[in-house]
């Protein structure tokens, strides 16, 4: 496949996120000090090797995932990072996002997200309402990594 199939590819890929798929969890890698994930859910819509050099800001291949999360009320992802860039959407709901610094951001409907990769950009995110949340996510990941790695809570963070 050529660069400009696996653009065109990748392309519709993102269309399709921003449409239907975002802030993500997958099974804990088991750090220690993490904070544990609850009320979450995860479906892979669509999957796309990137071949190296096409993506600036990941060394090596890498991999482009779609996939839809859904935090049910009173869930929360837990404290982590990316090893690659993430672009979503918030399909439905409201999505509480605090970075590493504890200032929560707010997400509504039809928000984007869009969070950097490594670990200075650690961040939760929380369903601090009564209905679920639904988000879309493209995750550009370099191929092997997790979705998100676990990370333990900043000190600036009251317990819950």
């Amino acid at each position: 496949m050529d660069t400009a199939s696996v653009t065109r590819q990748l392309t519709r890929t993102a269309i399709v996120a921003m449409g239907c798929a975002l802030a993500a969890v997958a099974l804990p890698a088991g750090t220690a000090g993490a904070t544990p994930s609850s009320g979450i859910s995860a479906v892979n819509l669509a999957q796309a090797d990137v071949p190296a050099g096409l993506l600036p800001f990941i060394t090596g291949p890498g991999q482009a995932t779609v996939r839809e999360i859904t935090i049910a009320p009173g869930g929360t992802t837990g404290w982590h990072f990316h090893d690659g860039r993430l672009v979503g959407i918030v399909k439905q709901g409201t999505l509480t996002h605090p970075g590493a610094d504890c200032k929560p951001v707010v997400y509504r409907q039809g928000q984007l997200i869009i969070e950097p990769e490594g670990e200075k950009n650690t961040h939760v995110g929380r369903n601090l309402t009564k209905t679920p949340v639904v988000l879309d996510v493209l995750y550009l990941l370099p191929k092997g990594k997790p979705f998100f790695e676990d990370a333990p809570a900043p000190s600036c963070d009251a317990p819950r």
